[in-house]
């Protein structure tokens, strides 16, 4: 006897993805996430158990490569299901409770992110806020200590809202770490692609993304946590209100090869794999090529005729900000307008940024490749021309060559 089920939601029909995705996949030169090596991509299609010793091993290598890209010899290597934010969350949420006293340093969107996080567990969150296109002097930064005593600094090491580069980082927190303070930065866009001296420079907990310099895919962060960090975490008065986040049973995972939640294993895999070619290219190395492309297209923008966002002290290297030309040409032109015009036209992807009159080209990772800034220069200068700015294309492709090859 077969019976007839009625339900009340009815089976949709649904587009698959190849119907869905551009015939010509898109170059991911924006703000993140970025393009990913064939290894990372084959790994991210493996499946394994979360648990047993194939899995330890490879959590082994990764918190063994991931002291060397945070530069640090601390124990407290572990691995977060979420994206850099998640990441950044169970940094504040561990080391920040009721009534903790928090200074953050907030000059632009992700920063002000880490102050809000600080508010919503309790913590009493002073703000040292600077313009969009600075940073926080020394002195600023000393007195505010000075008037909040605070327990905790976290600070943005590229603030990738707004393109800048908090350049000061390593005597901020000298500044923090004399008065006692634990430092926490995020690191998220520029882990790899420029210096970061975890145990040298002081800082209690980096946090990162794997989508941005390590070239990984979403959703699989990393955090590092000093001795002194880790020992605040695990002498907390009450369990942190985050489960899934809460270090100390993380550590359960990433330590004692034990469960703590299903592990997202195919992300730990490419994650393996993306530090692995870093590891291969060696940070030095790593270090001079973002500089050298990020020089190089910036030359390429400036030779077009258009302004760079950041002041060239401050300017962020691995996420380039780009003024909106204005004029009786292009007046009404919007950040959205030449993102939708590059990608539909040119088939790469750059991004707007948080309510600022910019557009960004990512410089991480394997973005920062010559054949990649030549196909977005080239995009980017088109799409300018074709959406009625006055540029002078050829001149940015000759700059950009020149700085590639070292002749300027």
């Amino acid at each position: 006897m077969t019976t007839t089920t009625s339900y009340v939601v009815p089976c949709p029909e649904v587009e698959s993805l190849d119907a869905i995705l551009p015939e010509e996949p898109l170059l991911m030169m924006g703000a993140g996430p970025v393009p990913i090596p064939a290894a990372v991509a084959k790994a991210n299609a493996i499946v394994i158990n979360h648990l047993g010793n194939t899995m330890a091993k490879v959590v082994g290598q990764v918190k063994t490569m991931a002291r060397y890209v945070f530069q640090t010899n601390s124990k407290w290597v572990l691995g977060v299901a979420g994206p850099g934010s998640a990441a950044m969350e169970m940094a504040i949420s561990n080391l920040a409770w009721q009534g903790t006293r928090v200074l953050s340093i907030k000059n632009g969107f992700f920063s002000a992110r880490m102050a809000e996080m600080g508010r919503r567990v309790g913590a009493d969150v002073s703000l040292l806020e600077v313009g969009d296109r600075a940073v926080a002097t020394l002195e600023q930064v000393e007195e505010a200590i000075r008037r909040t005593r605070p327990e905790i600094v976290t600070i943005v090491q590229g603030e990738t809202s707004n393109t800048v580069w908090n350049y000061h980082l390593k005597d901020i927190a000298a500044l923090a770490k004399k008065a006692g303070a634990l430092v926490v930065v995020d690191a998220v866009c520029t882990l790899s692609t420029m210096p970061l001296d975890m145990d040298a420079w002081g800082i209690d907990a980096v946090i990162t993304g794997g989508q941005k310099g390590l070239s990984s895919i979403p959703g699989v962060s990393l955090i590092a946590f000093s001795d002194a960090a880790w020992e605040r975490v695990k002498g907390r008065p009450a369990a942190s209100a985050h489960w899934c986040l809460d270090a100390s049973l993380a550590e359960n995972f990433w330590h004692n090869a034990g469960y703590h939640y299903t592990a997202p294993v195919s992300g730990v895999l490419a994650l393996h794999e993306a530090l692995r070619l870093v590891c291969a290219e060696t940070l030095e190395k790593r270090f001079a090529r973002h500089l050298k492309c990020s020089l190089a297209l910036q030359a390429g923008i400036s030779a077009m005729g258009l302004t760079l966002f950041a002041p060239a002290e401050c300017r962020l290297n691995s996420v380039v900000g780009i003024e909106v030309p204005s004029g009786s040409s292009a007046s009404r032109l919007t950040p959205a307008d030449i993102c939708a015009h590059i990608s539909r036209h040119h088939q790469v992807e750059i991004s707007g940024s948080f309510g600022l009159p910019i557009v960004r080209i990512g410089q991480m990772g394997e973005q920062a490749r010559a054949h990649n800034l030549f196909r977005t220069l080239h995009a980017f200068g088109r799409s300018m021309v074709e959406l009625g700015v006055l540029v002078d294309l050829p001149a940015g492709v000759a700059a950009l060559e020149r700085a590639l090859a070292g002749r300027d």
